[in-house]
């Protein structure tokens, strides 16, 4: 705070300029009276002055002092906002699906391969108009429709199945095994987002599924899959089958399918 020294002198009074005057003898040498107390009103207006002065020397040596160890100390004073902040950096979308889509190029992902752009827990799906997306977060290509009717519970299905990632690399094929998978649908052995992928296919048919990480497969070193992320299939389903359960010996029985 800087401090005027004519505001200050111009609101100051001086009690004790008539006390000064009072052994001048007022009453009966007006004249020399006057000149006493303007004396002493001007010289007390000087030392104020001075001293007034001497306040704003030391009052600003010791600012500068201040802030030179502000500055060689590393140290930065706070000062006034200007009004502006820094934004943080616009979601580059286009920068991170193309990082995507590199990296399936690299994992020789198929044709119209989902992308994801993840940004931290939050994924956003990216896919062409060819799929549908279902109120339960399923999201599915109809790549080839089949024939025949859909499958219903207690029935087993056929199909072959091949899984890959976010970024496309495959996890898992029936193909390199040449051996289909078979399931009774109904029975709580798939994954419930694949149980709901297949149940409305037709034998014959080709689809890719994408399953939210909600309607996934559990995740752990025992598994194909490590972490809380999208996964997707495509699957081909062969056949549908009528099972029925029979007893041997009267104490045996199992489920066989036709």
């Amino acid at each position: 705070m800087v401090l005027n020294s004519s505001i200050l002198l111009s609101n100051i009074s001086f009690p004790y300029t008539l006390s000064a005057c009072q052994p001048a003898q007022a009453f009966h040498r007006q004249k020399s009276t006057f000149q006493c107390c303007s004396a002493v009103t001007l010289q007390d207006k000087r030392v104020w002055e001075q001293k007034v002065n001497i306040l704003h020397y030391e009052d600003n040596m010791k600012r500068r002092s201040l802030l030179f160890f502000l500055i060689t100390s590393g140290i930065s004073p706070a000062l006034p906002a200007s009004g502006k902040t820094k934004s943080k950096n616009p979601y580059d979308e286009r920068r991170l699906l193309e990082q995507n889509k590199r990296i399936q190029r690299e994992n020789n992902a198929p044709e119209e391969f989902p992308s994801f752009i993840r940004e931290g827990f939050e994924v956003k799906v990216v896919t062409s108009d060819n799929y549908i997306k279902r109120d339960s977060g399923l999201i599915l290509w109809d790549i080839v429709v089949g024939e025949g009717d859909c499958p219903k519970d207690g029935q087993q299905v056929t199909f072959h199945y091949i899984g890959y990632n976010e970024s496309g690399r495959r996890i898992d094929s029936t193909y390199l095994q040449n051996a289909p998978a078979k399931i009774r649908m109904g029975t709580n052995a798939l994954v419930p987002g694949f149980e709901e992928g297949i149940r409305d296919m037709r034998p014959g048919g080709r689809r890719r599924i994408i399953i939210p990480p909600e309607l996934g497969p559990p995740v752990g070193p025992s598994t194909f899959f490590s972490s809380k992320q999208f996964e997707v299939f495509d699957v081909e389903l062969l056949g549908i089958q009528d099972c029925k359960r029979r007893t041997i010996a009267g104490f045996y029985s199992d489920v066989v399918c036709n």
